[in-house]
């Protein structure tokens, strides 16, 4: 059966909310991330956003970035913390939720999780989303894989968290549509650029925006940006290596995405369900019969 979190129904609506997907450069220094980091949160806190959304290891560098600095993990987790405490803070003043790719440290010597954290407005970190899907060299020889999908309510609009190459992996984005997710906020740190046709592709599909980040160094492959329900992008950052940000009004009434919203997401969902169809099944022999003409 089809819920009706998956046509959209059961979740209070505002009119809109304004989002910002992040392209930092991203480096193995966090120190050097976090400086960045918090510069495009006061960007986005300018242009009015609630949220941010930053890169796949924006905050602790990736293993993919130099798998020679992450080998072993023997590396100093003092400024990862220093840093994730100073962007706490900054979330706070500012008021500004915060979606942070990073490591995150684990116990007893096992190996981190590829994460998102999910930072509040007020400072708090309310949740993780730890990649599931994980590539071969990162669950061979970096990376514990996590198992749990993620959701956030913010402003009525709710929002799913997926990273890298999950995007291969439409089951994803499936099961956030059965959750009534709008926006899915993709973290990618990759230059390959199929990644742009694939996520239009969910886009389109699963009648979901979806947000983009990406390093400034990954952006000839594919800058970050935001795309409409509809499939096609609505904003974008330079494809030039550059830092930069993209802002986009979440709005379920903008006229552009009438169609996608509300008329073929919930008819979709219909479709989905099955009912209307059985509704119509015949008892026909030359139904039945597949090989006739």
């Amino acid at each position: 059966m089809t819920s009706s979190a998956e046509m959209g129904i059961g979740i209070d609506r505002v009119e809109t909310l304004t989002i910002a997907a992040a392209q930092p450069p991203v480096t193995c220094d966090p120190t050097v991330n976090g400086a960045a980091i918090r510069d495009l949160m006061r960007r986005a806190h300018r242009r009015g956003a609630r949220l941010v959304h930053f890169p796949e290891g924006a905050l602790s560098g990736y293993a993919g970035q130099d798998k020679q600095h992450f080998a072993g993990w023997d590396i100093d987790w003092t400024p990862v913390r220093q840093e994730l405490a100073g962007i706490r803070a900054l979330a706070a003043q500012l008021g500004l939720w915060v979606i942070l790719g990073g490591n995150h440290r684990l116990s007893d010597g096992h190996r981190p999780h590829n994460s998102l954290y999910v930072i509040s407005e007020r400072g708090d970190i309310v949740d993780r989303y730890d990649k599931r899907y994980l590539s071969r060299a990162e669950i061979t020889d970096f990376y514990t894989p996590g198992f749990t999908p993620t959701t956030i309510d913010i402003g009525g609009y709710r929002f799913g968290l997926a990273v890298c190459i999950e995007i291969n992996f439409p089951e994803v984005f499936l099961d956030y549509l059965h959750q009534g997710v709008d926006c899915v906020l993709f973290s990618t740190f990759s230059r390959d650029p199929i990644f742009d046709v694939i996520a239009r592709g969910h886009a389109a599909t699963m009648n979901q925006w979806i947000s983009v980040s990406v390093p400034a160094q990954c952006s000839t492959a594919m800058p970050a940006g935001i795309i409409g329900p509809h499939g096609a992008w609505l904003t974008r950052c330079a494809a030039d290596g550059s830092a930069g940000m993209a802002w986009v009004t979440l709005d379920h009434d903008a006229p552009p995405l009438h169609t996608a919203l509300h008329a073929a997401r919930p008819w979709r969902a219909t479709a989905r369900d099955g009912a209307i169809y059985q509704r119509r099944r015949v008892d026909d022999p030359r139904s039945r019969d597949r090989a006739v003409g």
